[in-house]
Formats: structure tokens, C-alpha cells, sequence
């Protein structure tokens, strides 16, 4: 079923979100007309996934020239939205990426915009089933290398399925490539706290699939690890610097740091529009920070004391010696071993 599933949808006069702050009891949609609550969308997590919420980005464009068209603006306050819609979420460089070419065609008009935004979103899908091939066909025949040649135990931190992307999905695209094969055992797919992308969006999409899972706390993860029970952990990523540094949900270097003790492979799967050249390490990368209520609250209600303040970071860094393979629609990197990103995806 998530074959089909397109968390952004432009329907021909707006955009169609998925509410993934609603998954899995409702599946609903968004209704997209204005730069407002476009941009209120991808702050709330309504759309979310560094490739979703670029290809978003990229219909956002046409979303504020119809705007600015029904209401009047001039030129610079409709670029003034757009630059608004670029800027909503700073960590996810695909929506810089994906807004930025899009504008290349802005003086050309609506039609124009349309195209090329349809493009993006259309060039994701056929990344992602590329990426999906090359992930599991390395992670096949590194497994083989070390004896395990039977189907696998993964385990996946986030949501990188079809929700968090134009289609098909990046770390679970892999993992549906290797269920396609009969090659997937179970898939340990950790809550990810404070906002449970895991247990709401990724398991959700696991049972569509038939795909058999369990989901964990993460702090379960490392343990998991450890004690043999997994072949490979696959993660996306939301930022990926020159040096391989890769900025992805909260909670990913740990599992980085258990599969490097435990030995075994580390995957990161993202489309090159996820790779920032200009960013030369993860110590450049901007880690954007939400509101303590998400980790001082449950369901709205207070769970902290109220004398207490919240650190709530959204992403954290894996440094790049820790990351295995870096596949991408190009190939698989193997980051650690010292091939990286900006010396081979120039």
C-alpha cells in the first residue's frame, strides 16, 4: 500500500499533505493554499523527512506566486514568502536545495514552477529505487563477506519511509528492496523519542507492508546491538557534510556508536540532494532546536517538574569514520574506509 503513498501531493491548485502528527489512528490531509500554512506545516512536522518536506519546498514556490497573485503582492514580498518557506526548517538542507531550483525558473512563471517542482518530486521517487537496489546489493554482499547469509535482522531509528519522502523511501526503501527479495527477518525500529516518528510512522508503514517488526525504546537500541541480535542498522539523514559528518534524528549516533563496538555495518541512505558540499564537517551544520514542551509534556500534559527546562535538539551528528556505507542514487560510499562525499560526489 505505501508503494503508492505520496505524502505531498499537488492536486492542481494546492498542495495535499499527510498529517503525520495524526498517524497511525487517522490518516488525514492537509489542505495547502497559502505560504502560512505551508510553512506552519513543516514547523508542526505535518510534512517531514528532509526529501518530503523538499519536495514541499519546491511546490511552495507555486503555492506563494498563486498567493501573491490572489492578494496582490509585488515581486519582492512574494519572494519574501518564498524565503520564508526556505528558512522553516534550517537542518534539512533539501529544502533549501529543492526551493533553490525551483526559483531558477520564477521569472518564467507559474507553469514553469510547476514543472520544475514536479521534477524534484518525480526525480526523488526514481532516487530512492535506485538507492533502494544499491543499499541492499552492498549490504548483501558485505553480510556474505562475514558468514550471514540468510535473512536479516535490521533495525532503524526515525521515519524514512514513503511519509518522509516523495515516494518509496531512503533506510526503509532499502529495508522494502530486501523484503521485495525475501530477505528481511524482523525490524527493530526504535520509538525516536520525543515525537515517536518510529512507533507511529515507520511501524505504521512496516504493517502496511507485512513487513514483521518490533518496536523498541531507544534506549533499547544499543543493547540490541550488542547482544547479537541485529545484522545492520539503516538510517537516513537530514544533512550530510563534505567529510561524510552525517546530521540525522536525534538519537542516531548512539546506534552508530553500538553498531561500530558491535562491528557491523552502519548504512546511511539519502539522496545527493541530502549531501551539503558546503558544509565541510558536522561541526558546520546547524542543529536546530524545538520546544521543551515536546520533552518537559505528554499528550499535553506536564510530566517534569515545572521548575524544570527542556533540551529539546532535533538532529544529532554521526561523525563520518563511524558511518559504514553512504548510499546515495549514485552508489554506495564507504565513508569510514575514507571515500567521501566531497571527494566523490562533485
Amino acid at each position: 500500500m505505501s508503494q503508492e503513498l505520496r505524502a505531498v501531493d499537488w492536486t492542481g491548485a494546492g498542495l495535499a499533505l499527510i498529517d503525520q502528527t495524526l498517524l497511525p489512528h487517522r490518516n488525514e490531509t492537509v489542505d495547502v493554499h497559502d505560504v502560512d500554512t505551508l510553512v506552519d506545516a513543516i514547523q508542526r512536522l505535518v510534512v517531514r523527512g528532509a526529501p518530503a518536506i523538499g519536495a514541499a519546498g519546491a511546490y511552495g514556490v507555486a503555492i506563494a506566486l498563486i498567493e501573491g497573485e490572489r492578494k496582490g503582492w509585488t515581486e519582492a514580498e512574494t519572494r519574501a514568502a518564498v524565503a520564508r518557506i526556505r528558512e522553516a526548517r534550517p537542518t534539512a538542507v533539501n529544502l533549501m536545495v529543492c526551493v533553490d531550483r525551483v526559483m531558477t525558473r520564477f521569472d518564467e512563471g507559474l507553469d514553469a514552477v510547476l514543472e520544475e517542482a514536479a521534477a524534484v518530486q518525480r526525480e526523488d521517487v526514481a532516487a530512492n529505487r535506485a538507492m533502494g537496489v544499491f543499499g541492499a546489493d552492498w549490504l548483501l554482499e558485505r553480510l556474505q563477506q562475514v558468514g550471514v547469509d540468510r535473512p536479516l535482522r535490521l533495525l532503524t531509528h526515525c521515519n524514512t519511509g514513503a511519509l518522509a519522502t516523495a515516494g518509496w523511501g531512503t533506510a526503509l526503501g532499502v529495508i522494502r528492496e530486501l523484503h521485495a527479495r525475501g530477505l528481511v527477518e524482523v525490524v527493530y525500529a526504535d520509538e525516536t523519542r520525543p515525537l515517536l516518528q518510529g512507533s507511529r510512522l515507520t511501524a505504521w508503514e512496516l504493517v502496511q507492508e507485512g513487513i514483521p517488526h518490533y518496536v523498541q525504546a531507544d534506549g533499547a537500541a544499543a543493547g540490541t546491538i550488542l547482544r547479537g541480535e541485529v545484522d545492520a542498522a539503516i538510517v537516513g539523514a537530514d544533512r550530510i557534510a563534505a567529510n561524510g559528518d552525517t546530521a540525522n534524528k536525534v538519537g542516531t549516533v548512539g546506534v552508530a556508536l553500538a553498531c561500530a563496538d558491535a562491528g557491523i555495518p552502519f548504512l546511511v541512505a539519502a539522496p545527493t540532494t541530502t549531501v551539503d558540499l558546503s558544509t565541510e564537517t558536522g561541526d558546520d551544520i546547524h542543529i536546530e532546536l524545538r520546544g521543551e514542551a515536546e520533552v518537559l509534556e505528554w499528550s499535553g500534559v506536564r510530566t517534569a517538574p515545572a521548575e524544570s527546562r527542556g533540551h529539546n535538539p532535533a538532529f544529532d551528528v554521526t561523525p563520518g569514520r563511524l558511518v559504514t556505507g553512504l548510499v546515495t542514487e549514485r552508489g554506495v560510499l564507504e565513508v569510514a574506509a575514507g571515500e567521501l562525499p566531497g571527494d566523490r560526489l562533485k
